[in-house]
């Protein structure tokens, strides 16, 4: 199992395309098993044994397991009962846990991701390509990865694992191979360094910490929600049901949850997207749940949003078009009804000065940029009008530690001179660095609570799969009681988990398994997030 690591923009997207035959190299040479080849398509690469899982994954949520799997393979066992078969045979060699009628759209991020694997085994792979594969998993689903992982190298398939996590990366690695611009610079045993060592190595400084210790919080409420609630999907089951807190100036409000379990959807009330049905949304003394998304924004709503490239950015437009996008009425973008180009240029250049994009220009696209510095235009862009509240969706998912630690920056600042944040992040240790409160997200509800300084991520990611609620309270090995708090109807007990594939424990998704239960969490509470955001994406 060999690891890649190095900052945004070093170059390791760009030398795993050419590994899948996706990119050709200007220079150089590729040997497998002694002998070189020329990859010059992903069919290449798949007919010598190579598979890629991207780090966004690549299904059909409208087709079954079985559907996607065979879907551009049909030459190999046919559709029907040949291809399952097989399907049955790896996931059972491999611990997968794999459902072959299960439709995508009902699996959990851990589930699809297994998904993902079977399909590369399917097609032959003997190498597997990983980019950011624990990127969106709590620390039960990690684990279940890995050991997955394992299995597969204890079967002689080769694993290159991409991560920007430094301690899963000296965990689970043989090997790791550090780039910095382009260039190996380092290769080392994990043995031989430690988190920090190979921090510096990447970026030429030390690992950052989203430790923040002073609090700022005061009694002025900036965001209240009241029992917001939103219609039901094709089970029957609430989207949001009964959420209710409290957001107050100088607090960061953290949100964990597995993806799919309501989060998407509160945060496309909060930002006027859709409008709930049921239930308030106050900002500072104005009640704007009628409000439209943009009079939101004017109002002092910043947000940076969970898919920078479908909601964020325009990626074939340049820089400066990026900047105005969310802000297209407000100044240094235009005067009274006109767009000011030459001062959203100015201003576009301070932002990368100021936030350390780096980019050759303005007038390149967002696509020519790594991910890193498209999510620092972002977070540069959104500061820069002063929110009030910043909605903050995973702002440092798939960034490099020099970028995490410059976004950390920019909220710490922000919530010191009075920004409120909401900050939903599947980093938890980015939640428990950051935040003043944590609340835990489960099918749709605020199922727990928990004191960022006390609480740890294992506490945290039992209460995401269901397996405890109300206050979290932290308990030393060998006590009693494992995560304080009761787990919700249907859930398997604290501390468990649940087999691959099952309802509780892989799959969190909020299309399977009973409700909740009733919400047994402190209806208020500060509650507050980061301070970075980006664009709804409203006024393209």
């Amino acid at each position: 199992m060999h690891a890649i690591v190095g900052e945004n923009g070093a170059g390791k997207s760009t030398l795993m395309k050419i590994l899948y035959g996706m990119q050709r190299p200007d220079e150089g040479t590729i040997a497998i098993d002694g002998e070189q080849v020329s990859l010059h398509t992903p069919s290449d690469a798949i007919a010598r044994g190579i598979g890629m899982v991207h780090q966004h994954f690549m299904l059909a949520d409208n087709l079954t397991v079985l559907e996607n799997t065979v879907l551009g393979a049909e030459k190999r066992h046919g559709i029907r009962d040949a291809a399952r078969a097989r399907m049955r045979e790896i996931s059972d060699a491999y611990g997968l846990g794999i459902r072959p009628d299960a439709l995508v759209e009902d699996l959990g991020v851990a589930d699809r991701q297994r998904v993902e694997i079977l399909k590369v085994l399917y097609r032959g792979a003997r190498i597997l390509i990983l980019d950011e594969p624990t990127a969106v998993l709590v620390p039960q689903e990690v684990d279940a990865l890995f050991a997955n992982l394992r299995e597969l190298k204890s079967e002689g398939l080769t694993v290159i694992f991409i991560s920007h996590k430094l301690d899963e990366v000296l965990s689970v690695a043989d090997e790791i191979t550090v780039i910095r611009r382009g260039t190996t610079v380092a290769s080392v045993l994990p043995g031989d360094v430690n988190a920090r060592q190979l921090a510096e190595l990447m970026v030429g400084s030390e690992l950052p910490s989203p430790q923040t210790r002073e609090s700022t919080v005061t009694d002025t409420p900036m965001l209240t929600v009241t029992e917001l609630g939103l219609g039901g999907d094709e089970n029957g089951r609430r989207l949001l049901d009964g959420v209710s807190f409290t957001i107050h100036r100088g607090e960061v409000l953290g949100i964990a949850g597995v993806e799919g379990n309501g989060q998407t959807e509160l945060i496309d009330v909060l930002i006027g997207a859709r409008p709930a049905d049921e239930g308030t949304v106050v900002l500072g003394e104005q009640d704007v749940t009628a409000w439209p998304t943009r009079r939101r924004r004017e109002g002092g709503v910043g947000y940076i949003p969970e898919d920078r490239h479908r909601h964020g950015l325009l990626l074939e437009s340049p820089l400066w078009e990026n900047r105005i996008l969310g802000h297209v009425g407000e100044s240094p973008n235009s005067k009274g009804p006109w767009l000011d180009p030459r001062a959203a240029r100015a201003d576009t250049r301070r932002i990368v000065e100021e936030y350390d994009v780096r980019t050759p220009g303005i007038e390149v696209t967002a696509a020519s940029l790594s991910g890193g510095n498209q999510q620092k235009l972002i977070v540069g862009r959104e500061m820069s009008h002063h929110p009030r509240l910043l909605i903050a969706a995973h702002p440092t998912r798939g960034v490099d530690v020099g970028a995490q630690a410059q976004i950390w920056d920019q909220i710490r600042a922000a919530r010191r001179e009075g920004l409120a944040v909401l900050l939903i992040s599947a980093d938890l240790d980015e939640l428990i660095g950051l935040s003043d409160t944590i609340r835990v997200m489960y099918r749709g509800r605020l199922v727990a609570d928990a004191d960022p300084a006390t609480v740890t991520s294992q506490e945290l990611g039992s209460a995401m799969t269901g397996a405890a609620a109300g206050h979290l309270e932290h308990h030393e090995p060998g006590d009693a009681d494992t995560e304080g708090g009761t787990a919700p109807e249907g859930a398997p007990p604290s501390g468990g988990t649940a087999a691959p594939g099952s309802g509780a424990g892989a799959d969190t998704s909020p299309d399977t398994g009973p409700d909740a239960g009733p919400d047994t969490s402190p209806d208020a509470g500060p509650d507050t997030g980061p301070d970075a955001a980006a664009d709804t994406g409203e006024e393209r």
